[in-house]
């Protein structure tokens, strides 16, 4: 037998349209925060990216691409313009020299150390709504449905 899936009720409207809104405020805010700090945002979601790979991920240009959901050529413009700036190098892989991993510079680093205790800081002040969007979906979402 086929569950249906069950019915989108006003409430569920409300909760993705609230954590959408949230998501797109702290996106907006982010994005203003960056270019106050004289970097784009695209670049600064690349250095975030290298930064913070999961373990085990090797910081390669097709990592950071799929991470900022870009296309290859997209994520290598961003990186000659980081690496331009001095904020980002790039280094042949010492094990499979065919690889070109991306690393901070020391200047990229203390950047994207402060970028990122301002974002902390600013999702522990103005995140409750958020967590609150979030929680009304998974709450509807985690209910058995049919």
């Amino acid at each position: 037998m086929t569950r249906r899936a069950a019915a989108v009720s006003p409430d569920d409207y409300r909760a993705l349209a609230a954590f959408r809104y949230e998501i797109r405020r702290f996106v907006a805010w982010s994005e203003r925060t960056a270019r106050a700090a004289a970097i784009e945002p695209q670049q600064h979601q690349l250095l975030l990216a290298v930064r913070g790979l999961p373990d085990g991920a090797e910081p390669t240009i097709g990592a950071v691409a799929e991470r900022l959901c870009v296309e290859h050529h997209t994520a290598v413009a961003l990186v000659d313009k980081l690496e331009a700036r001095s904020l980002l190098r790039r280094e042949r892989s010492r094990k499979d020299r065919r690889k070109v991993l991306l690393s901070l510079t020391p200047a990229g680093a203390r950047l994207l150390a402060a970028l990122s205790t301002v974002h902390r800081r600013h999702l522990n002040e103005e995140g409750q709504p958020m967590l609150k969007a979030l929680r009304a979906i998974l709450g509807d979402l985690s209910k058995p449905s049919g």
